[in-house]
């Protein structure tokens, strides 16, 4: 048996019931995906946005540290790896993961143990290809999208889905430009919360960087806030009500 269970969000985590909470338009997607499931494992759940409140959870999560941020009123937790679920064949009609794949040791695996216990499966995830012309990244933060192309995203979860004769769907998932996720993407209209250390907290494609590189990328984009630069450069981007960074919903 593989000893999988690590706390990577042992620091990373300790904010992210208040960072992290669910946008309701993303949840309104999630949901609908989900269809007439009755049952659903949330794998990766962390401290459960996106559970469904109206059909029977399970959550599954590595981290203790999430475990523990979990509201009273949340479904039912047990600390585990995607790669080794602790549940019998076809226990649940769907199987969610929600901005978690890329976290996991072991993809396939992790992927294999989805549908083996899960009849049809909600994934989302992004399209890196995408998530690069992100100007957060493209134009001061480079570093995530060299970080981020060896994690696996949209591209890998397809071609596993495929491998093992799903036929995936994919279809965007737009980021609402007063997103209350905090998540990478979130405050692509907002661009005074990445100032912020603990908005960057919540989010693991900064907060992994080298913490030397990323000040001097805020420090950029401060001045660049500060001399008005940011808001001529991106001009096209202020009446915009949502914005497709690449996000992704996977659903077989």
């Amino acid at each position: 048996m593989r000893s999988l269970i690590t706390d990577p969000y042992a620091v990373l985590g300790r904010d992210y019931a208040r960072s992290r909470r669910p946008d309701p338009r993303i949840a309104a997607a999630v949901t609908s995906a989900l269809g007439d499931a009755g049952s659903v494992v949330n794998v990766g759940a962390g401290a459960g946005s996106y559970e469904p409140g109206d059909r029977r959870v399970v959550a599954v999560e590595p981290s203790s540290r999430m475990i523990g941020q979990r509201p009273a009123d949340a479904a039912p937790s047990v600390q585990a790896c995607a790669e080794e679920l602790p549940f019998p064949d076809g226990a649940f009609d769907a199987g969610l993961a929600v901005l978690t794949v890329h976290h996991w040791t072991d993809v396939t695996a992790g992927l294999a143990e989805l549908r083996r216990v899960s009849r049809r499966q909600v994934i989302v995830t992004w399209d890196q290809a995408v998530f690069a012309r992100f100007w957060l990244v493209r134009d001061y933060l480079p570093e995530i999208a060299e970080h981020e192309s060896r994690l696996a995203c949209l591209d890998r979860v397809v071609e596993e889905l495929t491998a093992a004769g799903e036929t995936p769907k994919v279809e965007p998932l737009p980021v609402p430009s007063d997103c209350v996720d905090g998540f990478l993407g979130a405050y692509w209209r907002r661009p005074e919360a990445y100032l912020s250390d603990r908005v960057r907290a919540g989010m693991s494609g900064v907060a992994l960087l080298d913490q030397n590189v990323v000040a001097a990328a805020v420090g950029r984009l401060r001045a660049d806030l500060a001399d008005g630069h940011w808001h001529r450069h991106h001009v096209g981007l202020l009446g915009r009500t949502e914005l497709d960074l690449g996000y992704r919903l996977v659903t077989t």
